[in-house]
């Protein structure tokens, strides 16, 4: 299965939404909502929107490093700090913690 990173790198946002209604609907990812704190921890595989990326919706995979927002909700999103340093706002929890 091609990553959704890769998918969404092509610079198409349609898609890049297209792949991940066929990934949820084929139960193969978890369609976790982002803005909830506690369904984001340490350890996560997420679909983030770094700042940068705000306007084109561009989605950044990674594992959750630290979570930022204080917080229990945000509407746009948890603010995070993925393991690669990148931060941006959880946008879909994607698996459980992460296989080291």
């Amino acid at each position: 299965m091609p990553y959704l990173n890769d998918i969404c790198n092509l610079g198409s946002y349609t898609s890049c939404n297209l792949y991940m209604r066929i990934v949820l609907e084929k139960g193969e990812a978890r369609n976790m909502n982002g803005t909830k704190r506690e369904n984001i921890q340490p350890g996560l595989q997420v679909f983030i929107v770094l700042k940068k990326d705000q306007r084109s919706g561009k989605l950044t995979e990674g594992i959750v490093k630290d979570i930022l927002t204080k917080s229990p909700i945000h509407h746009h999103g948890i603010k995070v700090r993925l393991e690669s340093g990148e931060i941006g706002r959880v946008k879909e929890v994607i698996k459980g913690h992460h296989s080291v």
